[in-house]
């Protein structure tokens, strides 16, 4: 487990080096596709490929009132890293820290997952789980991921899974 989180980290911080805003990542030099709401990027050294995608809805509450606050990028991903023998890892963040030991809510039209979470990001705790997820997110039409902050704020992200699975499939093959 801390092997995954270690990989999802130094992956995440590559995508996040040259990005500033939830789009940011489709300008990108390594983004080699788009798909509807999903985009494709590729590495090359170590070989590396992602799908992601950012919400097309966020709600962020407290005490059970909208509140106004200020996130980081919000990215729900999907990677693929052939030396490490990774296929389909999921990822979230949510822009902001997590409330320690807390977990974050996937709902795909009906199906619920539990991901764990350390600092900013949040993971399926099995290859496993992994693989359910994303057959999940083939199948679906939605995403609705629900976390709290380390600050007490409720949070509701919403995904399109229009392109997912090309995009994830395009992902997948560029890392073989």
């Amino acid at each position: 487990m801390v092997l995954r989180i270690a990989q999802t980290m130094a992956c995440a911080a590559m995508i996040f080096a040259g990005t500033t805003g939830a789009y940011a990542q489709q300008t990108s030099t390594n983004q080699v596709a788009t798909k509807t709401a999903w985009a494709v990027f590729e590495d090359a050294n170590p070989k590396e490929c992602w799908a992601v995608s950012s919400p097309k809805e966020t709600v962020n509450s407290k005490d059970g009132r909208v509140v106004a606050v200020r996130r980081g990028d919000i990215l729900l991903m999907a990677f693929f890293r052939p030396a490490a023998n990774v296929s389909g890892q999921v990822a979230f963040t949510g822009g902001y820290p997590f409330a320690p030991g807390s977990t974050v809510n996937l709902t795909i039209d009906g199906s619920s997952f539990e991901l764990f979470t350390e600092g900013e990001w949040a993971w399926a705790a099995s290859a496993a789980d992994d693989a359910k997820i994303v057959t999940a997110l083939k199948r679906g039409s939605g995403a609705v991921l629900t976390a709290r902050s380390a600050r007490g704020t409720q949070t509701k992200d919403t995904f399109s899974l229009s392109g997912f699975t090309a995009a994830v499939e395009d992902a997948e093959t560029r890392c073989k």
